[in-house]
């Protein structure tokens, strides 16, 4: 499929700016980062219907928040590919008076960020919203969400999930990035979150599992979460990622949470990752 071979490709240059990025200002969080690089290449470049010419009032096109703001480098990668800033900007994340700050705030001005974001637990409620407000308004856009797993144990997530159920906002899909790791280890031993896919389902959801890392079928649940819209239910897709995926060295353990990797540590990690756009 050509169409999945370009996201592919797209998905390989994001995850290098990543290391890249993180590595260049010697902090960040680099594991989710590249574990959720394929979702924000499918939605940017394929699902979602966006515009460059950044409106914060979003009028007739689909938005996305980021919830989990701390994996902020594939964020800023993607839009830049995608030409909502020049890539050349990349080289300034989480550097002092750059607009890449660690977590994305609009307070910049940063053309496709539309809320602030890493105190937990909020942007499934600003995503409702801004889903509500559309249907009131009839325009006929979707609203996505990506969350981390961790962040299902706050309490601010369940009532949104309550709020936007109850008020059948169907034009809402929200996305939980499953990889079963945060800072302080394994979500499974920190607060375990049982069955997931079954508490949005007895929450008053259509729910979807899928595989995070294989852009095919990770296509394929996101054009099924479009084809559930507008059946008077949210959309939750659990979508099961590895931390650090590819880089050989950070998948399998929450070590890459928020650790920038050195020198000898990126190279490692470019030479698993081909340069498809051009580095910047």
């Amino acid at each position: 499929m050509a169409e999945i071979a370009e996201l592919k490709r797209i998905a390989s240059q994001v995850r290098r700016d990543i290391v890249r990025m993180v590595n260049g200002a010697g902090n960040g969080h680099p594991g989710g980062a590249l574990g959720c690089a394929d979702l924000f290449v499918a939605l940017y470049f394929k699902h979602m219907e966006h515009n460059k010419e950044f409106k914060m009032d979003a009028v007739g096109e689909d938005v996305f928040y980021l919830s989990n703001g701390h994996i902020s480098a594939v964020f800023y990668s993607t839009l830049a590919r995608a030409g909502y800033f020049p890539v050349s900007e990349l080289a300034t994340h989480r550097k002092i008076d750059s607009r890449l700050q660690g977590h994305p705030t609009p307070y910049e001005h940063l053309e496709g960020v539309r809320m602030a974001s890493g105190s937990l637990g909020q942007g499934l409620s600003v995503a409702a919203g801004t889903a509500l407000t559309k249907k009131l308004n009839n325009d006929d856009k979707m609203v996505y969400c990506l969350m981390g797993d961790g962040e299902q144990q706050e309490g601010q997530i369940w009532e949104a999930a309550m709020y936007a159920a109850h008020n059948k906002i169907d034009n809402l899909v929200g996305v939980i990035d499953y990889n079963n790791r945060q800072i302080d280890g394994d979500v499974s031993d920190v607060l375990s979150l049982i069955d997931i896919e079954a508490k949005y389902k007895a929450f008053g959801w259509d729910t979807i599992v899928a595989e995070g890392n294989d852009m095919e079928k990770l296509d394929a649940a996101l054009t099924q979460a479009k084809e559930l819209s507008g059946n008077g239910k949210p959309i939750m897709i659990v979508m099961k990622t590895e931390m650090g995926f590819p880089i050989d060295y950070m998948v399998g353990t929450h070590k890459w949470h928020g650790v920038a990797p050195n020198a000898e540590q990126t190279e490692a990690a470019l030479a698993q990752l081909e340069e498809t756009l051009g580095d910047y």
